[in-house]
């Protein structure tokens, strides 16, 4: 990725370094709690077991690090994107917050854990993610690359569209597991449609995509599908419990919105098939 003339957003906060109340998990648990979370599972039933214990401390980065300056320039380029695009349509754009941590933290969704992957909490309009997450996308989910992690935070910052659009009031509430379920693919699969149109506005506006960085979005998308996780970590898939679409409709809805940099192309909730 070309991010060198990118601005970096001021929406950062740093608490790396901050100990915060939290049991520790050795690598086991904490792949099996990452894959919960994909799974669909509530963060707060997750962290409510990780909760409680040591202090965990850890030394703080410099706030001018690499990676820190790397977030906080994809971070700028969502916010001009999606500032463009709400005004083209009258609206106003809010600029989510974006918290850096290790371990545990607080957040208004309850305690963020490192295990949960990087995640979107609507009651704070915040992103919330432990840089370590890229170890476990480069070594354990084989998708490394700048652009696989730009498409990560791309992602979540969908998610915070779809709260200012109030699409992420729908059924989650819904009796019925897999009406819920099916739910929550279709809100997923927004947000990585929602990220391929930063690609595509992001490129058109600042020529920042290199050669080989699309396909290591797409592979990031293909490596986190529900089926492919659940034959890695169950060895059987089981479509009624999927919450993020398979390797296939992520892809696919990636490309959608990369292709067409048009959000009306992204409307998963009214789509014949996913």
């Amino acid at each position: 990725m070309r991010l060198d003339r990118e601005r970096e957003s001021s929406n950062i906060e740093d608490r790396r370094g901050q100990g915060f109340s939290g049991r520790g998990l050795g690598i086991g648990g904490v792949i099996i709690a990452l894959v919960a979370m994909y799974f669909g599972v509530d963060p707060g039933l997750v962290t409510s077991l990780l909760e409680s214990g040591p202090t965990q401390e850890a030394s703080a980065p410099p706030t001018d690090d690499p990676a820190s300056r790397f977030v906080a320039r994809v971070l700028g380029s969502t916010e001009d994107v999606w500032h463009n695009i709400f005004q083209q349509s009258g609206g106003d754009y809010r600029e989510p917050k974006l918290v850096l941590f290790n371990g545990a933290t607080p957040t208004a969704c309850g305690t963020g854990q490192s295990a949960m992957g990087p995640f979107y909490c609507p009651r704070d309009e915040t992103v919330y993610i432990d840089l370590s997450f890229y170890d476990q996308l480069q070594n354990r989910f084989h998708a490394p690359g700048d652009f696989a992690q730009a498409y990560v935070i791309a992602h979540e910052v969908g998610h915070h569209v779809q709260h200012l659009l109030g699409t992420d009031n729908g059924n989650r509430g819904a009796a019925d597991q897999q009406g819920a379920n099916g739910y929550s693919v279709r809100l997923e699969l927004q947000a990585d449609c929602y990220a391929g149109v930063w690609a595509n506005r992001a490129n058109e506006a600042r020529n920042i995509l290199e050669q080989g960085d699309v396909e290591e979005a797409l592979n990031a998308a293909s490596a986190i599908g529900d089926d492919t996780l659940q034959k890695q970590t169950q060895g059987a898939v089981v479509p009624d419990s999927f919450t993020h679409g398979t390797s296939q409709q992520r892809v696919r809805w990636f490309r959608q919105g990369l292709d067409s940099g048009d959000p009306a192309q992204c409307d998963t909730f009214n789509a014949a098939s996913l």
